[in-house]
C-alpha cells in the first residue's frame, strides 16, 4: 500500500473517531431525552419478565406496565390516570349519567391517604343505605383499601346492577365502622332536587320555602347532560307560579361538566365572563355569558343566595364563583372544596384506553384561581368563600347531623313505599332525635332574601306611586 493511501484511510478513521466523540459528548436534543426515558421503562420491563422471582403471564406484564404509568400520574396530581380498556368502557358510560354501581363519588383524603365519600348521589342504593358525605371508606366487601389505589377501590365498588356489594364505612366524628351491604343499580339521577317532598306525590318536590314572600328553593345534585334543561325547565314553572327569589343549593355537590356549569351559570347571567381556562401553553380560554341564554333577570327584578359547603367542588365552584363576582348572588356557608383543575380525556391505543390529563386550571371572573394545591394554605386565595357577613361556620358534628338530616328528607316514606334499610344510629343520634335539626346556613339564606324581595316591592309601589 502507498503511503498516500495509508495516510487517507488513517485521516478517515480519524475523523470517524472524533465525529463518534463529538455525537457523544454533544448534548442530548429533547427527543434523545425521551427515547432514553422510554428505553428506561423498556430495560425495567425486560429485567422483571427475565429475572423476576415468578414469570409474569401477559395479563400480569400488563398490569405491571398499567400500574408503572398509573404510579407517575398519581405523583403528578389525584386527578391524573390511565383508563384501561375494561374501566374506559364503564367511564364512557358514567360520562353519559348512566353506569352500574352503588351511587357515591369518591376522592383520596389529603390527611389521611383513604379513600373518601365526597357525596352519595341523592335516590341512588347508597344514599338510602346511609352512606354520607364526609365516610371514609375502610373495606369493600371485606378487602382493606389501605393500600389500594382509587380505581382499584372503584373497580371493586361498580359492577352488574342487581349484585350486592359491602361497604365498610367510617362516619366522620365516630369512632367506630360500620358495614353496610348495598345492592348494585343501574345509575340515573335527576339533578335538580327540591327542599322537601311533597306530601300527596313523595315522587315529587316542593319547591317553594315561603309562599307568601315567593322563594324557592332549588338543589343540585349534580352538573351532567341534563342538569341544564331540568333547571330551566324547573325556573320556568317557579316563574309561572310568581317566583321572586331563590336559594341555589350546591352543599354536597361534587361537581360535572365544565358545560353544563358554563350553561348554569349562564341561565343566571347575561352577560360577563363565566369562567376561564388556563393550560401550560394553551391560550386562555374564556367562557361568556350570552344574553339569548338567560332567563332569571337581574339581582334587582329576583335576588339570589348559594349555599356551599366544604364539598361543593369542580363545576359548583365555577358556578358560586361566577355569581359572587359578578354580585348575581350572595354566597352563603363555608368555603369550598377548592377543585379548580381541568381534566382531558385523550384516547389511546385506538380508542380502547384513555389518558384522563390534567391540562389546565379554572380561573373565576375576578381573575383569582379556583385550585386548592397540596401545599396550598388556609390562608391562601382557592376555592369560594362565603361573602362577608355570610360565613356559617360548622364543625364535623354539625356537619354531619346535616348530612343525616338532609338524607332523612330526602328518602320517600309514603305509606305504599318501601322502606329504605336501617342505619345504625349512633348515641348522639339517638340524644338528637328529639330535638329537630336547624338548617343554619339555609335560615341565613332565606333571612337575606325576604329582605332584599321587601326592597325590590318597595321598589315597585314608589314606582307605581309615580307613575299614577
Amino acid at each position: 500500500m502507498s503511503r498516500w493511501n495509508l495516510t487517507w484511510l488513517l485521516g478517515i478513521a480519524t475523523v470517524a473517531l472524533v465525529g463518534i466523540a463529538v455525537s457523544q459528548s454533544a448534548p442530548l436534543r429533547p427527543r434523545d431525552k425521551d427515547y432514553e426515558l422510554v428505553r428506561l421503562m423498556v430495560d425495567v420491563l425486560d429485567e422483571v419478565e427475565n429475572k423476576y422471582v415468578r414469570e409474569l403471564d401477559p395479563k400480569a406484564k400488563r398490569q405491571f406496565v398499567e400500574d408503572m404509568v398509573n404510579g407517575g400520574l398519581e405523583r403528578l396530581d389525584p386527578h391524573s390516570a390511565f383508563i384501561n380498556p375494561k374501566k374506559y368502557k364503564q367511564f364512557s358510560k358514567e360520562s353519559k349519567g348512566e353506569f352500574g354501581g352503588v351511587g357515591i363519588q369518591i376522592a383520596t383524603n389529603r390527611q389521611t391517604g383513604i379513600l373518601q365519600v365526597i357525596s352519595p348521589m341523592v335516590g341512588t342504593p347508597a344514599y338510602e343505605a346511609g352512606v354520607l358525605s364526609g365516610d371514609l371508606i375502610v373495606k369493600v366487601d371485606g378487602k382493606s383499601t389501605e393500600t389500594m389505589k382509587e380505581e382499584e377501590v372503584v373497580d371493586l365498588i361498580q359492577g352488574e346492577p342487581g349484585q350486592k356489594v359491602t361497604l365498610t364505612v367510617l362516619h366522620e366524628g365516630s369512632k367506630n365502622p360500620v358495614d353496610l351491604e348495598i345492592r348494585r343499580a343501574k345509575i340515573k339521577v335527576p339533578s335538580v332536587l327540591g327542599d322537601t317532598r311533597k306530601p300527596d306525590n313523595p315522587q315529587e318536590w316542593e319547591y317553594f320555602l315561603d309562599h307568601a314572600d315567593k322563594i324557592a328553593y332549588i338543589r343540585l345534585a349534580g352538573f351532567s347532560e341534563t342538569t341544564t334543561e331540568e333547571l330551566r325547565k324547573q325556573i320556568t314553572l317557579l316563574q309561572k307560579e310568581g317566583l321572586k327569589g331563590l336559594v341555589l343549593d350546591l352543599r354536597l355537590n361534587p361537581g360535572g361538566l365544565l358545560k353544563t356549569a358554563v350553561e348554569v351559570s349562564n341561565l343566571f347571567l347575561a352577560e360577563g365572563r363565566i369562567v376561564s381556562t388556563r393550560g401550560r401553553d394553551s391560550q386562555e380560554e374564556t367562557y361568556d355569558a350570552e344574553e339569548k341564554n338567560a332567563i332569571l333577570g337581574s339581582a334587582q327584578q329576583c335576588p339570589m343566595a348559594v349555599l356551599i359547603n366544604k364539598y361543593s367542588a369542580s363545576a359548583s365552584e365555577i358556578v358560586a364563583a361566577a355569581l359572587q363576582d359578578h354580585k348575581r348572588a350572595v354566597v352563603v356557608g363555608e368555603r369550598s372544596f377548592g377543585k379548580g383543575s381541568v381534566q382531558n380525556v385523550i384516547k389511546m391505543e385506538n380508542g380502547a384506553s384513555a389518558l384522563k390529563l390534567t391540562t389546565a386550571s379554572y380561573w373565576r371572573p375576578s381573575g383569582k384561581n379556583i385550585h386548592r394545591f397540596p401545599d396550598s394554605k388556609d390562608t391562601d386565595d382557592w376555592g369560594v368563600k362565603p361573602n362577608p357577613g355570610y360565613d356559617v361556620a360548622m364543625k364535623d358534628e354539625e356537619r354531619f347531623d346535616y348530612i343525616v338530616y338532609r338524607r332523612d328528607r330526602d328518602i320517600i316514606h309514603g305509606k305504599n313505599e318501601a322502606q329504605p334499610p336501617a342505619r345504625p344510629k349512633t348515641d348522639k343520634e339517638k340524644e338528637k332525635e328529639k330535638k329537630p335539626f336547624e338548617d343554619r346556613v339555609l335560615k341565613k339564606a332565606v333571612e337575606y332574601l325576604k329582605g332584599e324581595v321587601q326592597k325590590v316591592g318597595a321598589a315597585g309601589f314608589l314606582s307605581e306611586m309615580r307613575n299614577a
